[in-house]
């Protein structure tokens, strides 16, 4: 029988988790394995289903386990890895490339008018509920949503173009809107967040109400720093990992001292 300590300082709801913890990562239930039943678990340990169900919901959290409703409790797929933020939809350089596209390549779910939420209003500089282009879409990775979100554009800018329309691109999305809305991508912002998920997105995302998500706005700007797009996604923060990789400066040399200077 798996055992807990009943001296221990630790809750017997985070020992179990500890337990289970260290047993998914030395892999004796691989991704994708269903564990064992809440009430089997808890015979195992002589405790309530209680706190077996906190130690899961515990885990879940964290992204090493998801429920499936009817079904049982799984042992998540590893991490999504995301390299360089938003700066990898736009390559290195200037023009149409496949895999960038291929990389990139998402589901449209919806395309229509809507109010814009605050912030994207906010970064358009314009009054909260104005309507606007929205195009949202969800990324699925072994057939787990890991991401959602929307790409908003102003009417006057994309009314009756292709960005209207129920329709993906063969290019990456900022192409498309180059193109069609005669204006130059030239720099971007991005801001990250941690928060708690809409009912919504928890939904979609098929997680916890209670399991923090990683939030990105995105504006992208023309020559004259104008913004052209805001785009929003929303990943399950437990198993969203992003990345940076960058060069740092080598130290430049100190100039030569002025020679008319007498150093004491």
């Amino acid at each position: 029988m798996a055992q807990i300590n009943p001296g221990a300082a630790e809750f017997p709801h985070r020992q179990i988790a500890d337990q289970l913890r260290t047993q998914i990562r030395r892999g004796d239930w691989q991704p994708g394995e269903r564990l064992p039943s809440i009430p089997g678990i808890a015979e195992q340990y002589g405790v309530a289903k209680q706190t077996v169900q906190r130690a899961i919901d515990q885990l879940r959290v964290e992204g090493l386990l998801i429920t499936k409703p009817g079904s049982g409790t799984y042992v998540r797929g590893t991490r999504r890895r995301l390299n360089r933020l938003s700066r990898g939809r736009y390559g290195g350089h200037r023009g149409y490339h496949a895999d960038l596209a291929a990389r990139y390549r998402q589901q449209l779910i919806e395309v229509t008018r809507a109010p814009a939420p605050a912030e994207v209003a906010d970064a358009f500089g314009v009054k909260d509920g104005t309507d606007l282009i929205v195009r949202r879409h969800l990324v699925r990775v072994d057939d787990s949503p890991v991401e959602v979100g929307a790409a908003w554009f102003r009417v006057q800018d994309a009314a009756g173009t292709s960005l209207e329309r129920m329709e993906a691109f063969g290019r990456p999305l900022y192409q498309e809107a180059e193109e069609v809305i005669g204006r130059r991508y030239a720099s971007a912002s991005d801001v990250i967040s941690a928060r708690q998920p809409s009912r919504e997105e928890a939904m979609i995302l098929q997680i916890r109400p209670d399991t923090p998500v990683l939030h990105l706005l995105h504006v992208a700007f023309d020559p004259a720093h104008k913004p052209i797009e805001v785009s929003q996604a929303t990943w399950p923060g437990p198993q969203t990992t992003l990345t940076e990789q960058y060069t740092i400066p080598a130290p430049t040399p100190d100039p030569d001292p002025d020679p008319g200077l007498t150093l004491a």
